[in-house]
This record gives C-alpha cells, structure tokens and sequence, in this order.
C-alpha cells in the first residue's frame, strides 16, 4: 500500500507544469486515498516524498540542503492526513468522504501558513488552471475552494469502487457542473480601459550562479533593453526583482536613479524597478521602485514575506554550522503593508517574487485598490527549470479569484501577461534578455474570493473540528449524518 500512494504522489506531480497532464489528478489522490484507508500515515509520508519529491527538485539546483528539509516537512502534512483518511475509513461512508474532503482543505490551510510563514506550492486546485470555466469559477471559491471539492471528488470515486455508492459521486459531478457553468456565464476577465505595458527581462551573465559584477551586468541590460522602447509606445515598464540593487542600486547609487529617470522621461511612462539594497553588513531591504513619468521617484513597497533560509536565516545561531548558509550573510527587513500607487492611467499594486504564490498578499492589494498588479520576481537561482512555469499556473488562479490581470516579470525565468480571468496571453523565454509589450485590462471589482478569502478552508476547518468532537462523544457515530 505504501508503495502504491508513493505512485499515486507521482502521478499527481504529473497533473502539474511541466508535465500538464491534468486528467491524473483526481486519479491520482483516489488512489492515495484507497491506499491510506488501509496504511494510514505511512501511505501519507510515501504519498508526500513521491509528490514533492518530483513537483519541486528544481529545488536542488540549490543543493540537498535546500531539497530535502522541505520534502520532508511538506510531506509530513500528507502523512498527518493519511492518518485522517484511515481514522474516517472505520467510520460511515458519509463521514468519511466529509472528512477526507474537509481534512484536504484543512492540510492546505496548515500548509501556506507553517512552518516559518507556509509553502503555497501543490495545492490541487491549480490543475484546474487551463480549464477556464473551471478557473473562472475561483472568482467565489479560490484555489483553495476547488482542493475541497477535487478531493471530494477522489473519495467518491472510490466509494463507487468500494461500495458501487454511485450518489456522492453524483453529487460532487453536479456541484463541479454548478461551478463549471458558473464560470462560463460569468467570467472574471477585467473590463476597464487598456493600458499599454512592457516587460523587460535583463537576464544576467552567468545563469545559475554568481559571478563578479553580475549585479551591474544585469541593470546594465535591463537599462539597454529600455532604450530599445519607443517614446509613447508604452504606460508602464515593469524591471523584475532584483534587476538593480547593491552596487547598481537607484536609492544608493544617484547614477542609477538619474538613469532610469532619464528613461521614464524620455518614455513619457511610469516605472516600476526591482532592487535589493543593503542596510548594513547584516540586514537589507527587497524593494520595487516606483519612477513617474518626471523621472522622480513617487513610491516604494517592501517585501512583506521573506524566504526562510534564502532571504533570511530563522534563529541564525542554531544554524551557523552548515556551510552553504554563509551564501545568505544578510536577514531581509520585511515590509509592512500593501502598496498602491495611484497613476495616471489606474492605481497599481506590486508584490515580490515568493509572496506572489500567496493569495493574501495579492488579496490584500487588491483589496487596497489595485485596478491591475505585478509581480516582480528573479528566478536566478534556477533560471532554466520548471519553477517560471510552475509559478505561472498559480498567477492563473491568482488571476482568476481576484478579477485583475496581472504583469509577471523575471529577471531570468519566464516573463508573462496573465490577462482576462487567467489567461496565459504572451511569455518570454528561459533565461532570454527580451522585452515583451503588452496590454492590460483595469478593473475595480470585488469578487466573493477578494472579500471573504478561503472560506471554504475555514468552513472545512470548523466542519472538521465538529466532526471529530460528534464522533468522540458518541463513539465513533456522527449523529444525523450516517449512511
């Protein structure tokens, strides 16, 4: 049993870029499922090592140090639910498809909040992403809501299989078949005025490690590409994260600020630059710079989530003596709230690199008035892989739950405009110094997603809590909800 949820975790890496072979997923976790009613948390932790495992080996580009402490720790969570799973396998039917499909949520819900902030990465309901009525519906549900129902969906099947109970696979077919027609009725695309943008992608000179000089390298391409750009022909330049920044850096460095300045004022164009800008031999600051059409600068939002062990070092001491930590000599300064910058053309909202892959950060600018957002990202460290892509399919959802197209824009990954309620509308290459012209929508409405967040996660968790309280005050049997 445990080698067969090791499969099924595999096969559900499968559902997602680079792979795309979406029809796995629910297969996937029905199997899982059937394997962890018997085996329990063990079929959980070999479901977890085999999914997380082949989802994110990216990861190890970075080094084992990197790879293996998060497999582990994520697949810690699926062995926790594995141990649900055979908890509500002796159980009714009913209370246990409630509580696989409740506990899916539920794990996601521990998952992008701990440790050390949470890993977003792998939750189910992205392999909806290129089913667009099924995407669109994230506009009341999110992500997070489809992970529910798809995991409901896999515990019916193997009810079916189990029991030959063809109702609860009934019912799941016509709760997606709702949502499905709901989301092609009314779909999400923002439809406010257009505005022109461009995305530069500088690149760097030596892909995948450090080299000397590297850093004015980079700002010197993406200062190169600019000047490739038409006066007029564009509202807004987007530089990724950390295209300046250091010895190139437009606060520290009067040269680099008067230059980019220079470029917004010839462009007539708002700009919006990455940069990551020391503080002190032991603190720095990751930052998006804001240049107006004057060339001055008007604005600037700080990175409010940091990457453990990447962006800084939790409790440093404990860990001074692994050597591939001394790559990360700085802790960031996390920033502390949105930031929308009214332009001429509609406000706009930013947010930086792994924060993106949370939906309350571009929840809460959305929430602060964004009309459109970008995400500054760099991607250096592993700029040829599947992590671009992979992080790509969850702007889609993003997209989607909070009705704004969004700019996302790398140094060296792949560079896209995801527009009208996820659409993937034009990308770079890996690794390519390019620039990529587009449009985008505005849009200042609020969906259900953007004013009540993962509400199907917490009505999981409060179902669950419930559940398991029914069933221990009356030995197991839930009241009112037995087959």
């Amino acid at each position: 049993m445990v080698s067969l949820a090791v499969g099924s975790g595999l096969a559900l890496a499968l559902a997602f870029p680079p792979y795309g072979q979406i029809w796995l997923a629910v297969p996937a976790v029905a199997v899982f499922l059937y394997s962890a009613r018997q085996a329990g948390w063990t079929a959980g932790l070999g479901f977890g090592l085999g999914f997380f495992g082949l989802l994110f080996p990216w990861l190890g580009e970075l080094g084992l140090i990197a790879v293996l402490p998060l497999v582990i720790v994520q697949s810690l969570f699926s062995a926790a639910y594995g141990a649900l799973v055979k908890w509500g396998a002796r159980r009714t039917d009913l209370v246990w498809l409630g509580s696989v499909a409740m506990g899916w949520g539920v794990m996601e819900l521990a998952r992008e909040r701990i440790p050390l902030g949470g890993f977003p990465w792998g939750m189910l309901g992205y392999t909806v992403g290129p089913i667009d009525p099924l995407r669109h519906a994230a506009q009341w549900i999110g992500a997070s809501g489809w992970s529910v129902v798809l995991a409901g969906l896999a515990a019916a099947l193997v009810l079916l299989l189990l029991d030959r109970r063809r109702e609860p696979v009934a019912a799941l077919a016509a709760v997606i078949g709702l949502l499905a027609a709901g989301g092609a009725v009314f779909d999400p695309a923002p439809t406010g005025p257009e505005v022109s943008v461009a995305i530069v992608q500088g690149s760097e000179p030596c892909l995948g490690y450090h080299c000397p000089g590297e850093r004015r390298e980079i700002y010197q391409s993406h200062l190169d590409l600019t000047r490739s750009l038409r006066p007029g022909a564009t509202r807004l330049v987007v530089w990724a994260e950390g295209s300046t920044g250091f010895d190139a850096d437009p606060i520290l460095d009067p040269a680099v600020g008067t230059a980019i300045g220079e470029e917004a004022r010839r462009l007539g164009a708002w700009m919006i630059v990455g940069g990551d800008r020391p503080v002190s031999d032991r603190e720095w600051i990751n930052a998006n710079v804001v240049f107006a059409p004057d060339g001055e600068i008007v604005g600037e939002y700080r990175k409010r989530h940091p990457v453990p062990f990447g962006e800084y070092i939790p409790a440093r001491p404990l860990f001074d003596w692994i050597p591939a930590l001394a790559a990360v000599p700085r802790d960031m300064i996390r920033g502390e709230r949105a930031s929308v910058v009214d332009m001429d053309f509609g406000r706009v909202g930013s947010v930086i690199s792994f924060e993106g892959s949370f939906s309350r950060y571009l929840r809460d600018t959305a929430n602060q008035g964004a009309e459109v957002l970008v995400t500054a990202t760099s991607q250096s460290s592993y700029p040829l892989s599947p992590a671009s892509d992979q992080f790509l399919a969850i702007t889609r959802l993003r997209s989607a739950e909070l009705s704004r197209d969004i700019v996302q824009a790398a140094v060296t990954g792949r560079s896209g405009f995801v527009t009208e309620g996820g659409e993937l509308a034009a990308t770079t290459g890996l690794g390519t110094a390019e620039v990529l012209e587009g449009t985008v929508r505005l849009s200042d409405r609020r969906t259900l997603y953007a004013l009540v967040g993962d509400w199907v996660q917490w009505l999981s968790l409060i179902g669950l809590g419930w559940l398991f309280v029914a069933a221990r005050e009356h030995r197991g049997r839930v009241p009112g909800v037995e087959a």
